[in-house]
C-alpha cells in the first residue's frame, strides 16, 4: 500500500514538474516569436472581439450580482451596530481590490479557457497545426500570440467595467434595500476609494491574464489521442487557471500591500 502510494505521489510530482516546464518553453517561445515581424493585427483583433465582447454579458451579470450581495451581506450584518454608514466604503474597497478582479477573471477562465483549450486541441487533431507548420509559419505567432495578447488587453477593461457595475448594483441595493441616500452611497464612495485601491486590483488582472491563456494554449497543443481528449485539455485548462488565479490572488496580494508600503 505505502510502495502504490509512493509510486502515485512520485507519478503525480513528474506530471507536475512536466507541466510547469512546459509552461516556461512556452512562454519562452511566445516572448521569441512575439517580437519577429510581421505582426498579425487581424488575428489580434479577431481574438479581441471573441474573448473580450462576448465575455461583457457574463461580467455584467457577476459583477454586479456581488455588488448587491455584498451591500446587502454588510448592511443587514453592520445595522445591528449602527455601522450602515460605512457599507459604501467596504464594498467599494472590497471590490477593487479582490472581488472585482478575482471574480471577473475565474468567469474570463471558464468561458474563454475553456473556448481557448478546445479551439486549439481541435486544431490539432485535425492537423490544422501540422499544416501550418508545413507552410512555413509558426503556430506559436499566429495561434498562441494573438489569444495570449487579447486576453492581457481584454481582461484589465472587464474588470475595470466589473469595478463600476459591482459598486453600481451595490449603490442600488444601498437605496432601495438599506435606505441609504443614493447621493451619500455614492459620495462616500469617491471620498473614500483612493488610487492604490484600484491599481492593487487592476494590476492583478495583467498576471490572471497570463495565468488564463498560457496553461489554456498548452492543454489545447497537446492534446494527442483524439477527439476525447479535447473535453480533457478543456477541464484541465479551467481547472488549472482557475487554481492559479485563486493561489496567485495571495501571493499579488502580498506584493502589492508591500509596494504599497514603500510608495
Amino acid at each position: 500500500m505505502n510502495n502504490l502510494i509512493a509510486y502515485s505521489f512520485k507519478e503525480w510530482l513528474t506530471d507536475q514538474l512536466y507541466f510547469l516546464g512546459g509552461l516556461v518553453y512556452l512562454t519562452r517561445d511566445c516572448l521569441r516569436e512575439g517580437f519577429k515581424k510581421p505582426h498579425n493585427t487581424k488575428l489580434l483583433v479577431e481574438q479581441i472581439y471573441q474573448v473580450g465582447y462576448r465575455s461583457f454579458p457574463l461580467v455584467l451579470v457577476t459583477s454586479g450580482a456581488i455588488g448587491m450581495v455584498m451591500a446587502l451581506q454588510f448592511g443587514y450584518g453592520l445595522e445591528k451596530f449602527g455601522g450602515k454608514p460605512y457599507v459604501p466604503r467596504l464594498v467599494a474597497s472590497t471590490i477593487l481590490r479582490e472581488i472585482g478582479p478575482m471574480f471577473t477573471s475565474l468567469m474570463f477562465a471558464a468561458r474563454v479557457g475553456a473556448g481557448i483549450a478546445s479551439e486549439i486541441g481541435s486544431m490539432v487533431v485535425t492537423q490544422q497545426i501540422d499544416a501550418i507548420r508545413a507552410l512555413g509559419s509558426s503556430p506559436i505567432k499566429k495561434i498562441v500570440i494573438p489569444r495570449v495578447l487579447a486576453c492581457l488587453i481584454v481582461l484589465p477593461l472587464l474588470a475595470a467595467m466589473a469595478n463600476v457595475i459591482g459598486n453600481l448594483g451595490g449603490l442600488v441595493v444601498g437605496s432601495l434595500e438599506l435606505n441609504i441616500d443614493a447621493q451619500f452611497y455614492y459620495r462616500r464612495i469617491i471620498e473614500t476609494s483612493n488610487i492604490k485601491d484600484y491599481m492593487s486590483g487592476f494590476g492583478k488582472t495583467f498576471f490572471f491574464a497570463l495565468f488564463i491563456a498560457i496553461p489554456s494554449c498548452y492543454f489545447g497543443l497537446n492534446v494527442k489521442n483524439g477527439t476525447q481528449e479535447v473535453g480533457v485539455a478543456t477541464r484541465k485548462a479551467v481547472v488549472t487557471s482557475s487554481l492559479l488565479i485563486l493561489i496567485g490572488d495571495f501571493f499579488l496580494a502580498k506584493i502589492f500591500w508591500v509596494l504599497e508600503k514603500w510608495l
